[in-house]
């Protein structure tokens, strides 16, 4: 049987990418206004196979083994267009898009695939350009020199789980799955070599079933390596093995958020912080006035992602996490003085 060329495969990568709603709203590839006028500052891209990602992560919308045909994934949906329309899109409606992420899927054709997207970017937009890439399918160094050589600046590896017990039983063997604990954060710290201390990021899911001192701990595990932590909220994806799974509750997610931001900002260390029997965070090792500053400031609830051009984090994703009438969990917007309110509940919140 003949192969036809990659770009003869309709509605594949790399002559085609699936792109968040949000993208396709501001691409005005979708009709919609962004609640509280928020504003997408960088375009996600995820590689998009007939035959899908080979990989069969239990919470992950992609995977292999969910029992619906569906295009949602973190939520949203995730709508396929022709690359060659994003970027002449990108051009004419992205003011103020400061950096695209093209995103691979466990898929033998996803490396080579990301590498000719991530140079159509570069010679043709202005965009600033991360790789949200697949440790299973980096096999050297080299691969990754190769990504940053080709104009990629900022590489991210989602590990998602904070522990490796629960890596193994939802991303690896316990699910069938191709994925190594060990393997990913070895890319992890080639990454950081590759690319630069802190210009390297690492994606957990809070809520697959980990303390707060587990994720704190994995958090920090990622900052000494030189690569800093995004966070994302566990949503249940219909279909999915954990369809059912509960969603972790706001004052956790908040409670690691400020952990998270502690670290990185060097107010503390997870050594600094002290757990209850369950292991909830109950004190942060720093002075109450410090704790209040950063609510008042804000950011450190507000989406965390790779750097844009004007901005501190460029990747704000725009209510990837939960639907706008909820809570915000990830803000895509400094939060008010109302939602402020609400963060100084939420920390103190132990309910489950």
């Amino acid at each position: 049987m003949i192969e036809l060329p990659q770009h003869q495969r309709k509605g594949e990568s790399p002559e085609f990418v699936q792109t968040s709603t949000a993208a396709a709203m501001t691409l005005k590839l979708f009709p919609g206004r962004f609640y509280r006028k928020a504003k997408l500052r960088a375009l996600n891209l995820l590689l998009t196979y007939k035959d899908g990602c080979k990989a069969n992560c239990s919470y992950c919308g992609l995977s292999s083994s969910r029992k619906i045909n569906e295009q949602t994934f973190i939520r949203v949906d995730w709508p396929t267009f022709a690359l060659d329309e994003v970027i002449s899109r990108v051009n004419l409606y992205g003011i103020n898009l400061e950096r695209v992420c093209v995103s691979m899927v466990t898929h033998r054709r996803a490396y080579n695939d990301m590498l000719s997207i991530v140079k159509r970017f570069r010679d043709k937009t202005d965009l600033r350009i991360s790789t949200l890439i697949a440790p299973t399918l980096i096999k050297d160094r080299e691969m990754i020199e190769k990504i940053k050589a080709e104009g990629a600046d900022m590489c991210g590896i989602a590990v998602d789980c904070a522990t490796p017990e629960l890596f193994k039983a939802l991303r690896g063997s316990g699910v069938r799955g191709p994925h190594i604990w060990e393997h990913y954060w070895k890319v992890v710290k080639d990454a950081a070599s590759v690319f630069g201390i802190y210009n390297v990021s690492v994606h957990f899911v809070v809520g697959l079933g980990e303390t707060e001192k587990e994720m704190l701990r994995a958090i920090q595990k990622a900052y000494t390596l030189g690569a800093e932590a995004h966070l994302f909220s566990f949503y249940p994806e219909v279909g999915s093995t954990m369809e059912n799974h509960p969603r972790p509750s706001i004052g956790s997610y908040r409670r690691i958020q400020l952990g998270r931001y502690l670290i990185h900002r060097g107010y503390a260390s997870v050594d600094d912080f002290a757990f209850d029997d369950k292991e909830h965070v109950k004190s942060f090792g720093v002075p109450e006035n410090v704790i209040e500053e950063i609510i008042d400031d804000g950011n450190a609830f507000m989406t965390s992602g790779c750097r844009g051009n004007g901005s501190e984090v460029a990747c704000n994703r725009p209510y990837g996490n939960e639907r706008p009438s909820e809570k915000l969990r990830n803000y895509p917007f400094i939060p008010n003085i109302e939602d402020n309110k609400d963060i100084r509940e939420q920390l103190l919140d132990y309910s489950f």
